[in-house]
């Protein structure tokens, strides 16, 4: 058992209000430069809907992740000597009209335009040419419209959904949509490092970040077509591609990533998963249906002695695996079973996690007035009870977070549900009688449990949603400039120790 720690986060959809404050958070920060003026390192998709880049779901195009083949698993892109002979010709990357042709605003107009009636207006040019252009696309430029028979009715995750209820979700009563917030997932088995071929792409060790090495990036932008999430990009100015790096210099001081620190929902949660390396090419050749099942058997009990054991011979040391132990991800992920991978039959067993969003109950119209389509008495056991009175289809987020298991979907909707009519009985009626306890039991859960999970859902301290280990980067700048306190005292510019000179 080789064990090692992974950095995770947790969505929970059912808080997050698609405000794109963390989108902003980390475009400041980090994709404000030339070159980057469409990425979107994280951004929020309106779902049902196409994404950012347009579809970047549809792997028959675009061939991302891995596939099953009669040995282990297989890149979709290509095989080796594929690989080889595509080098300068990759059918499956996606173009800038794919995400969308970055712009700005030719603010100079204002002040230059000469004097009329009319009010001066800043046209809108292009970023990479200059030149005026017409807007027709954005990175959300679906925000918020689910039913749309353009971006919605695109979706990928309609498969195999019924096509009378995919026609019912485009009446006005029955419209719905959530938001999925995506950054890169930080896979344990990234597709995007094993297609590049320069080997600029790598996994960090201590805490599972994928990241670029661009010093050895040669732009063969294979990552980019490789990745099954589209979370790679390429750098048009500096010919090098770019992605997300969980914002590891915050992480190092204990800070959270910008994305997750400005959340205005706090929907996010970070924490440290340990899992055992020897097993991700066991957990990434499973059938579709049991791919999920075995990613958690990947995923190790930080309180077993054995784990504990395995981890300090790997050098994890003690405040690692006291974070693990503290961590909101292992609770979500593999205490609770609340939260699920995005598109687990990409087989690049993704190591960030969405909890599922409750939806609305349908509505229909009777005499010109829409009302819920459930009686009056006993609502909330009556969607418990029959999970397809939800607006959005159980099929549908199977397809996005289970690889189509509907059972699990149902399962985590039973459990949110348990923790929502338990504690509305609680604080509403003020007591919690036998046929709410009976529904927490059938839900899999206890009172226990539901009082964590309420806890940890809904009134999170910043420490409760951020568990950061000790990165101890102290003692990696000792190891490569010297003992600091002897230095101290030192003045002026020069190196901390002489340069060595040739013979």
């Amino acid at each position: 058992m080789d064990v090692r720690a992974h950095m995770s986060m947790i969505f929970h959809l059912d808080k997050c209000i698609g405000c794109h404050t963390c989108s902003v958070a980390c475009k400041n920060l980090w994709t404000d430069r030339k070159g980057a003026e469409y990425m979107w390192w994280n951004n929020v998709e309106t779902r049902p809907g196409s994404g950012y880049p347009t579809g970047w779901e549809d792997q028959d195009h675009y061939r991302g992740g891995w596939k099953k083949g009669w040995v282990g698993v297989e890149l979709k892109l290509h095989s080796r000597p594929k690989g080889l002979a595509n080098l300068f010709y990759n059918p499956a990357l996606p173009d800038l009209q794919d995400y969308y042709e970055p712009f700005t605003f030719r603010y100079e107009d204002l002040f230059t335009a000469a004097e009329g009636d009319d009010q001066p207006t800043a046209i809108p040019i292009s970023a990479v040419t200059g030149e005026p252009m017409d807007i027709e696309s954005g990175p959300n430029w679906d925000d918020d419209l689910s039913g749309s028979s353009i971006y919605a009715a695109n979706d990928p995750n309609w498969k195999d959904v019924p096509s009378e209820v995919q026609a019912q979700m485009a009446e006005i009563e029955r419209v719905v949509f959530s938001y999925l917030p995506r950054i890169c997932n930080h896979c344990l088995n990234p597709a995007c490092i094993a297609a590049c071929p320069s080997g600029a792409i790598y996994k960090r060790g201590e805490d599972g970040v994928v990241l670029v090495n661009e010093d050895k990036c040669r732009a063969w932008r294979m990552c980019i077509s490789a990745c099954p999430y589209k979370k790679v990009y390429y750098n048009w100015s500096t010919g090098k591609s770019e992605k997300c790096i969980l914002c590891f210099p915050r992480m190092e001081t204990g800070q959270a990533p910008a994305c997750a620190h400005s959340c205005v929902g706090r929907i996010r949660y970070m924490g440290v998963l340990l899992y055992d390396a020897d097993a991700i090419e066991w957990g990434a050749q499973g059938e579709e249906e049991d791919l999920i099942d075995r990613q958690l058997e990947v995923i190790l009990d930080p309180f077993d002695p054995e784990v504990i054991a395995a981890a300090k011979q790997s050098g994890l040391e003690d405040g690692w695996i006291d974070a693990a132990q503290r961590s909101p991800a292992y609770k979500f992920v593999k205490e609770w079973r609340l939260a699920l991978p995005l598109h687990a039959e990409y087989r690049t067993m993704a190591m960030l996690f969405y909890v599922p969003p409750l939806s609305p109950v349908v509505s229909t119209i009777e005499q010109g007035l829409i009302r819920l389509d459930l009686p009056p008495e006993q609502v909330d056991f009556e969607l418990f009870d029959n999970l397809e009175k939800a607006r959005l289809p159980i099929k549908y987020l199977a397809n996005l977070f289970a690889g189509g298991n509907e059972e699990l979907i149902r399962g985590i909707l039973r459990k949110m549900l348990a923790v929502r009519i338990y504690k509305r009985r609680q604080s509403v009626e003020g007591e919690i009688d036998d046929a709410t306890l009976r529904m927490v039991w059938s839900a899999g859960t206890t009172p226990e449990e539901i009082e964590a999970i309420y806890e940890l859902t809904t009134v999170p301290t910043i420490a409760d949603r951020f568990v950061f280990p000790p990165y101890h980067r102290e003692l990696a700048a000792e190891s490569i400039y010297g003992d600091p306190l002897a230095r101290k005292g030192d003045t002026g510019l020069g190196y901390t120790a002489p340069p060595e000179r040739g013979a």
